[in-house]
């Protein structure tokens, strides 16, 4: 029966990533998806999930007060909750572990550690579950056998009265039942002095500790019968006064217990498992930097074991389109409507070109190329190629989403602020400057693998040539954009017109220059960095 799991968090996109990724999980799941903290309440109680991976910022009912009232519930309170957060600051994390969290994942969500995190919560789930049936069925067994006095229907009391001296003197038919052999031929055997008796030998300091103190003692011992049989015995030795206060004789009481013995060991067995597994959940705040670095060593194994493959795919291709091809053997071609497409090339690059020599030239592109892949990667957008001095990347595949035409235009404002700072300092040291063109176009595209033997993930359509012809009739350090993304972004950030341009191929067409964001969803002063407000906004799209 496949593992449920419930996803609550309010953003489509967040939490189909995080499905996406359970599903090529080695396990299979049964995955819920609700958009709310009040909708996870109600769906918790009623489907009783196995793990809940909570978002923390929603609106309404966030991430923690949902998980108060799931923890004040006795219906829900045992279900383990994982957060899923970019507020991972101590004081953060701790008010969630006070509240009953198990485990956090910080956003953006690695898919090794997703899924070693979710197994190991199921793995601790799993075992307190059945630590938890086994402890309630043997205290049930155990106080059924106590209530309906289980252990005196089932076993015979023998009694035995014993002198001062150590004689035996007279016993019941229990002990016939309890020894396996009547008193009386207990005593032709082996005659009436307890001292001579090897089976009750065990008796014995219990019964000279009762002389002494002339009170009762009682215990439990193994005891072996004639025919080999092994029993727990429970044996109460008590003297009977005279006025005078000594010893008249003693009245031996013997049970057979080995049922609820046997009851009570395996209940203390649970006990103990119990008591280890509340210790594991006690230090469980306290393990979260052995849990990294666990999953840092599962990571490392996985790359091991796939490093043919994985080093090949990863390095060229979308991660989804790399997943694809693992799992499937192959990635179809996917068709897009709405991609912004990123052409950047440097002015001059001929010039360049041939008064350097090739190292340097190489040298100075991989640094440059090196900081555009890391800030297109920031705003979500996939690095597709470099052709020679042109880089190209685009924003909306392989993971669709709308916000893509935004991204690229923020992902190109802060391009051209690292070349233009990087070329004012060139220029109070008198070295050449590289000079950038830049251009943005939002439109329909297909894009996929080429190839059989050395794969390739490319973009095709009118889209990619129209983003082109956009950087070449561009200006240096400007962001060019065509008249499609001017409409997708002109709510939130400055832009001029530039008219009607000619572009080669195209004839003349609306183009814009994107200046900046807006003041009011700027961080900053140059109006590169989006605040909260438009972080929120952007969320939303």
């Amino acid at each position: 029966m496949a593992q449920k799991i419930l996803i609550v968090d309010d953003i489509d996109v967040n939490a189909e990533l995080i499905k996406e990724i359970l599903q090529e999980a080695d396990e299979k799941f049964e995955i819920l998806i609700v958009k709310s903290g009040e909708e996870g309440i109600k769906v918790a109680r009623s489907q009783q999930p196995d793990i809940i991976l909570m978002d923390w910022k929603m609106p309404n009912l966030d991430g923690l007060e949902a998980i108060r009232i799931l923890k004040e519930d006795t219906n829900t309170q045992d279900i383990p909750v994982l957060m899923i957060t970019a507020y991972s600051s101590p004081e953060n994390l701790r008010d969630a572990f006070q509240l009953g969290v198990f485990d956090y994942i910080e956003k953006p969500v690695d898919n090794h550690e997703l899924i070693a995190r979710v197994q190991n919560a199921f793995k601790v789930s799993n075992v307190l579950k059945e630590a938890r049936t086994r402890t309630n069925f043997y205290e049930l067994k155990l106080e059924e056998l106590r209530n309906t006095e289980l252990v005196s229907d089932q076993t015979s009391t023998s009694f035995l009265i014993i002198s001062p001296d150590g004689n035996l003197e007279w016993g019941n038919n229990g002990f016939a039942s309890l020894h396996g052999y009547s008193f009386k031929n207990y005593i032709d055997k082996y005659g009436k002095s307890l001292y001579n008796h090897p089976e009750l030998i065990e008796m014995e300091g219990h019964f000279k500790k009762c002389l002494h103190t002339k009170s009762p003692v009682t215990f439990i011992h193994k005891y072996v019968t004639e025919n080999g049989n092994q029993k727990w015995l429970q044996t109460s030795i008590s003297p009977k006064l005279k006025k005078n206060g000594d010893i008249e004789s003693i009245l031996v009481m013997e049970n057979d217990v080995s049922l609820l013995k046997e009851q009570e060991e395996e209940l203390n067995q649970q006990n103990e498992q119990m008591a280890t597994i509340t210790e594991y959940l006690e230090d469980a705040n306290n393990l979260l930097e052995e849990q990294k670095k666990e999953i840092s060593k599962q990571k490392l194994q996985i790359e091991v074991e796939q490093k043919k493959s994985e080093e090949l795919l990863l390095n060229i291709l979308p991660f989804e389109v790399a997943r694809q091809l693992k799992s499937k053997g192959r990635a179809k071609p996917r068709y897009y409507k709405m991609v912004s497409v990123l052409f950047a090339d440097f002015k001059g690059f001929s010039k360049f070109s041939k008064e350097m020599e090739p190292r340097e030239l190489i040298q100075i592109l991989d640094n440059y190329f090196a900081k555009f892949d890391e800030i297109a990667e920031k705003h979500f957008m996939e690095k597709i190629k470099t052709m020679g001095d042109a880089f190209m990347a685009a924003g909306g595949l392989p993971l669709r989403n709308r916000s893509n035409p935004i991204n690229a235009v923020l992902a190109g404002l802060e391009i051209q602020h690292f070349m233009n700072t990087l070329n004012d300092e060139k220029v109070l040291r008198n070295e050449p400057v590289w000079e950038l063109r830049l251009g943005i176009h939002t439109g329909p595209l297909v894009a996929g693998v080429v190839g059989r033997r050395k794969f390739a993930y490319d973009i095709w359509g009118d889209t990619v040539n129209i983003a082109s012809r956009m950087e070449h009739a561009g200006a240096v350090g400007m962001i060019n954009i065509s008249e499609s993304t001017y409409i997708e972004i002109k709510e939130y950030f400055e832009c001029d017109h530039r008219g009607k341009i000619e572009a080669k191929g195209l004839g003349k067409i609306d183009m814009y220059f994107a200046n900046r964001l807006k003041k009011q969803y700027s961080a900053d002063e140059l109006g590169l960095f989006p605040n909260e407000d438009f972080e929120l906004i952007m969320s939303k799209l």
